[in-house]
């Protein structure tokens, strides 16, 4: 494939950005998409996050890849298409299109187009034989795969990390059903679900010692202000995260340290001292929790892998409801 590795792109645009922006920062508890995060910048950052010695996350559900990816290769089957959501680095697809055969088209989908095309473009140039079709969307809306020039017998979405997490219990079971969609008949899904654990090690993972996940959390406004011509003042605002025991979720906030106004577009949001945007949620599940979310999607649990300390498991999933 040539160096300059074309990617389909969905519009995502500034005009959809700033309505959904402007919406979430007028209701009564303020709040953002967290798919915003994700510029070329915060791209970068979360990956700084992933090797950070208190997020658990990234490097365990590498082990389990890298423990377990022969019984992968053998329950994902051959002549797929791999349609990996959120793709970022493409790290630990790598671990994927290393050990299992039967892939003959790869289709990475991401928001962030900049990051999406190098990391395609470097997965090209690797698998030479491979069909790579990268597509710039947001997941969370409707989207479409380009039809590939190899022959597909069937689907496989790959959502790895703990991504399903970041959705309310409610919009996950609407969110796989929009995959089994894409997976369609004989299709699969290889994802990723965090575990219910101490909530030390979680308040840890989320607040870790270098600053990073604040950087990650604060960067939206730094996009606002170049991409929205927002004049947020990043000073007089401060990274909040901790584990809601009662809802089984971490939750990120940024908190205002002092009453301010935020011109955007000439709307006026007002700020109170303490008053929190909630930009992420991130649910933890146990396993029976997360087997009853994806029958009621329409997929049966096939087979699963967890670490020796049960902190993260990665799931493959059958699509049922045809």
């Amino acid at each position: 494939m040539d160096e300059d590795l074309k990617v389909k792109e969905s519009t995502i645009g500034i005009n959809l950005m700033l309505k959904e922006v402007i919406e979430g920062l007028s209701k009564s508890r303020k709040e953002l998409p967290c798919k915003y995060f994700y510029d070329e910048r915060g791209s970068q950052l979360f990956d700084e996050i992933c090797s950070l010695d208190e997020y658990y996350v990234t490097r365990t559900e590498l082990d389990i890849m890298r423990t377990y990816i022969d019984e992968m290769s053998e329950v994902m089957g051959r002549q797929l298409m791999l349609v990996e959501y959120g793709s970022g680095s493409s790290e630990k697809i790598k671990i994927i299109l290393d050990h299992v055969d039967g892939i003959s088209t790869y289709v990475p989908i991401d928001i962030s187009c900049q990051h999406l095309a190098k990391s395609a473009t470097q997965i090209a140039a690797k698998y030479k034989k491979l069909e790579v079709i990268p597509v710039c969307a947001d997941y969370n809306k409707p989207f479409s795969i380009p039809e590939p020039k190899n022959e597909i017998l069937h689907k496989i979405v790959y959502f790895p990390g703990s991504t399903i997490g970041n959705f309310h219990p409610v919009e996950a079971r609407k969110f796989l059903s929009r995959i089994k969609d894409v997976a369609g008949p004989k299709g699969g899904l290889l994802i990723g679900v965090d575990l219910k654990k101490d909530t030390t090690i979680l308040n840890s993972a989320y607040n870790d010692s270098q600053g990073v996940t604040a950087a990650f959390n604060l960067n939206q406004l730094k996009r606002f202000n170049r991409e929205l011509g927002s004049n947020f003042d990043l000073a007089n605002f401060k990274h909040k995260a901790f584990y809601n025991d009662k809802e089984g979720r971490v939750e990120m906030h940024i908190i205002s340290q002092a009453p301010q106004e935020v011109r955007l577009n000439g709307t006026t949001i007002s700020f109170n001292k303490d008053e929190s945007i909630w930009t992420e949620s991130s649910y933890k599940y146990s396993l029976a929790e997360f087997e009853a979310i994806a029958k009621d999607a329409g997929f049966s649990v096939k087979q699963v892998w967890t670490d020796k300390n049960n902190l993260f498991s990665v799931q493959y999933l059958n699509v049922e409801n045809y």
